[in-house]
């Protein structure tokens, strides 16, 4: 089973927020997670747009979880450096 680090969209038309969530990489976009691990909201100010559990993304990224190009990114704006 590959496991992905990636947004789940809620929220309604036009003011959509995201969780950051472990899911398995076959599973649909807002399928079944197996964790969460933080939030974004696009929409809101600066300082309140994301938040994350750093300390369990790190321990997903050891057990071999691969993250999706937007996660990578607003993971590395939070200072949650991944190789």
């Amino acid at each position: 089973m590959s496991v992905k680090i990636r947004l789940k969209r809620m929220g309604t038309k036009k003011r959509p927020y995201y969780r950051i969530v472990i899911m398995d990489s076959r599973a649909p976009r807002d399928g079944r997670t197996i964790e969460e691990l933080g939030y974004y909201h696009p929409i809101e100010s600066r300082d309140k747009q994301v938040s994350v559990k750093a300390d369990r993304v790190r321990e997903w990224l050891e057990k071999g979880a691969q993250p999706t190009p937007t996660v990578k990114q607003l993971l590395n704006k939070n200072s949650i450096t991944i190789r």
